[in-house]
C-alpha cells in the first residue's frame, strides 16, 4: 500500500490524516460512542466520508467493529478515555485472540492539560493507564502526543493491524486533533524479509510429504480468510484433488458446498465419519488453523504430529521440524505454484454436500434436511431440528452469526453457502457477541440478510443493540434460544445449580420497545417453521423469534463438548 506525500502546506491535521489512512485500508464505517475527550475527532469523522455508527455500549461497538473487520478486512471503533476505552477491553481481547484486525481509537486528555497537577475526570492512576492496558492485547499501540512523528506512528500501527490481522490501539489527545505537523510526510513502511532459505526448504519438505501420501487432507483454518488467500487454497486443492475439512472457528472459510469439502473436524465432538476421514489421513496440512481446545474438540482430536504440517502466520512446523521466518501467504503461493500431484483421494458420498434448489430459489441440502420438522404440536422445539429447518433457507446472500453456547455448537450443523458468511467467537467464546456483531455485519454488507442465533443468557448481555439495528434500517432475523439460563454450564456439572438460572424476559416484546414490529413467541416446530417463513418473506424489517426450547434440550455437539470439558471443571 502506498501513500503520496503530504506536507504542512497542505494543511493536513493529525485527525484528518488518521481518517484518510483508515479510508486507504477500506474502512468506511466507525463504531462507537462519543465523549468529551474524543468530540473533536468525532466532528472530523462526521465531516469525512466515513460513517459514524453509534452503539448503545462501548463493548458492543467492539463486537460490531470485530464483525465488520471479519467481513471487510479491517474495522474501527472510536471511544472516549478510560470509561469508554476500558469498557471495550473484552471485545478487543476477543478480536486479538481470533485474529480480527480492529483499530481502537481513543480520545485522551490534552497534552496541555496534563501539567496543572489537577486530577482529570475519567483518569485512572496516571495518564498511561489505558495505554498500558491495551498494550497487553493489541499487536501495536501508540499515543499521538508528538506532532513530528504522529503521521509515521499512524502508518506504523495501521500497517501492523493489516499485516498481522490483530487489533491495534491509537490514543489521540484532544488538543492535537487539529494540529498540522510542521514537516512533509511520505508513507513508507519496511517489512522484515522472510528467510528465503527456510521458505524454500519448508515448501520442498511439504511437497515431499504430499507426494508420498496416499490419503492427504487439508484442514482449513480461519487465517485463510483473514489473509484473503482462499482462492489460492482452492486452486491448489482443486488441481491436486485434495479434500478439505475446516475447524469450527474456520467454518465458512470456503463454501461448504464445494465438492472437495468434507465437513467440520471437531475431534470426537463432530460427525464420526468426518473424524475418521481426517484422522486416517497420512498427511494433514493444517493451514491457518488455531489449535485451541474448542477447535480440537475439547482435547479429543487425534492428529498424529508425525503426519501434520502446521502453517500459520506466526509459526511453521512439519512433523517435529520447526521453521522460522516463513511468510504464510508466500508459503501458500509457492506451494500452489510448485505442487504437482494428483491425490484423487476418494470422498465417500455421505461426506459430499448434496444441494438442490427449492422452488423459491433457496438451496436445500438433502444430506441435512431430508425430512422437514415434525408438525405435531406435542413435541417441543429442539435445536438440531431447528437447524435443519433453517438450512432450507440459507443462500449465498445470508450471513449467519452464532453466539456462544448451543447457538454456536448447534450451528455447526448448518451448511454455509458462501465463504466468510458465518461468524462466531469459537475460540475466545465471549457471550454477547452476536447481536452487536449483526450491526457490524449488516453495515459491512447491507445487501445480505443476517440471521442471529443467540441464547437467552447472551441476549440479556447485549441484546439492546437491536436499537441501533432498527435505527439504521437493518433487518436481521434474531432467533433467541430460550432455555431459561446458561445451558452450556448446566451440562458441565452433574448437579443443577440456581446460578445458571436467569430472569425470564418477554423477548418478543422488545423489538416494539426499540421501534420495530413486535416479535413472535414459538414453542412448537410448526410455529417455528411458520415464523421463519414469515420473517424470510419480509426482508425489509427486523424480526425476533423467541424460541422456547424443549426442557433440557441440547445439540449432540454441546453434549459431547461438555463431556470433554467437564473433567476440567471444579
Amino acid at each position: 500500500m502506498t501513500h503520496s506525500p503530504v506536507s504542512a502546506g497542505e494543511g493536513v491535521s493529525i485527525g484528518q490524516y488518521l481518517i484518510k489512512r483508515l479510508q486507504d485500508y477500506g474502512v468506511q464505517d466507525v463504531f462507537g460512542i462519543p465523549g468529551d475527550y474524543v468530540l473533536a475527532f468525532y466532528s472530523e469523522l462526521e465531516k469525512s466520508p466515513i460513517q459514524v455508527v453509534g452503539c448503545t455500549r462501548e463493548d458492543n461497538a467492539g463486537f460490531a467493529a470485530d464483525a465488520y473487520a471479519r467481513i471487510k478486512g479491517m474495522g474501527a471503533l472510536c471511544v472516549t478515555y478510560c470509561v469508554g476505552g476500558l469498557s471495550v477491553c473484552n471485545s478487543v481481547a476477543g478480536a486479538y485472540a481470533e485474529k480480527s484486525p480492529v483499530v481502537v481509537i481513543s480520545g485522551a486528555p490534552g497534552v496541555s492539560e496534563r501539567t496543572s497537577g489537577v486530577l482529570l475526570h475519567h483518569m485512572v492512576r496516571d495518564f498511561r493507564t489505558q495505554l498500558d492496558v491495551f498494550e497487553k492485547f493489541t499487536i501495536a499501540s501508540t499515543e499521538l502526543s508528538d506532532p513530528l512523528v504522529a503521521f509515521a506512528e499512524i502508518d506504523r500501527v495501521l500497517d501492523a493491524c493489516d499485516r498481522f490481522k490483530r487489533p491495534v490501539y491509537i490514543e489521540l489527545p484532544r488538543d492535537l486533533v487539529h494540529v498540522v505537523p510542521p514537516s512533509a510526510h511520505t508513507y513508507r513502511v519496511q517489512h522484515p524479509k522472510p528467510d528465503e532459505e527456510a521458505l524454500a526448504e519448508a515448501v520442498q519438505e511439504t511437497i515431499r510429504c504430499l507426494q508420498n501420501a496416499k490419503n492427504p487432507i487439508i484442514i482449513a483454518g480461519v487465517e485463510l480468510h483473514r489473509f484473503g488467500v482462499q482462492d489460492r487454497l482452492l486452486a491448489m486443492a482443486t488441481r491436486c484433488q485434495i479434500p478439505i475439512a475446516a475447524t469450527i472457528l474456520g467454518k465458512s472459510v470456503i463454501s461448504e458446498r464445494h465438492p472437495l469439502f468434507v465437513g467440520l473436524y471437531e475431534g470426537a465432538l463432530g460427525d464420526a465419519e468426518v473424524t475418521r476421514f481426517v484422522e486416517q489421513s497420512d498427511c494433514i496440512l493444517l493451514l491457518g488453523t488455531i489449535l485451541s481446545d474448542v477447535n480440537l474438540g475439547a482435547f479429543t482430536a487425534k492428529l498424529d504430529p508425525r503426519v501434520c504440517i502446521h502453517a500459520t502466520s506466526e509459526a511453521f512446523r512439519i512433523s517435529h521440524h520447526h521453521y522460522h521466518l516463513v511468510d504464510f501467504c508466500e508459503y501458500l503461493e509457492r506451494l500452489d505454484s510448485q505442487l504437482d500431484i494428483e491425490a484423487s483421494r476418494p470422498i465417500p458420498d455421505s461426506l459430499r454436500p448434496q444441494c438442490v434448489v427449492e422452488p423459491d430459489g433457496s438451496a436445500r441440502d438433502d444430506a441435512k434436511v431430508s425430512a422437514d420438522l415434525p408438525t405435531t404440536s406435542a413435541q417441543g422445539l429442539r435445536t438440531s431440528e431447528m437447524m435443519r429447518e433453517l438450512n432450507r433457507w440459507l443462500d449465498v446472500d445470508t450471513i449467519v452469526i452464532a453466539d456462544v453456547g448451543d447457538a454456536l455448537f448447534a450451528s455447526t450443523e448448518l451448511t454455509i453457502h458462501d465463504r466468510g458468511e458465518f461468524l462466531g467467537p469459537a475460540y475466545y467464546t465471549s457471550m454477547g457477541f452476536s447481536v452487536p456483531a449483526a450491526l457490524g455485519a449488516a453495515t459491512a454488507k447491507p445487501d445480505h440478510r443476517v440471521i442471529v442465533l443467540v441464547g437467552d443468557g447472551a441476549f440479556q448481555m447485549t441484546g439492546q443493540e437491536l436499537s441501533s439495528l432498527v435505527r439504521d434500517g437493518h433487518a436481521p432475523i434474531v432467533i433467541v434460544l430460550d432455555n431459561h439460563g446458561y445451558g452450556t454450564e448446566r451440562y458441565l456439572q452433574k448437579d443443577r445449580w440456581d446460578y445458571n438460572e436467569i430472569q425470564p424476559w418477554s423477548y418478543a416484546d422488545l423489538p416494539a420497545v426499540f421501534g420495530a414490529p413486535r416479535g413472535v413467541f414459538v414453542e412448537t416446530p410448526e410455529q417455528f417453521k411458520a415464523a421463519l417463513k414469515n420473517a424470510r418473506s419480509q426482508p425489509e424489517q427486523l424480526h425476533l423469534i423467541h424460541a422456547k426450547l424443549e426442557e433440557d434440550n441440547a445439540s449432540n455437539t454441546l453434549k459431547k463438548l461438555a463431556e470433554g470439558l467437564a473433567k476440567h471443571v471444579g
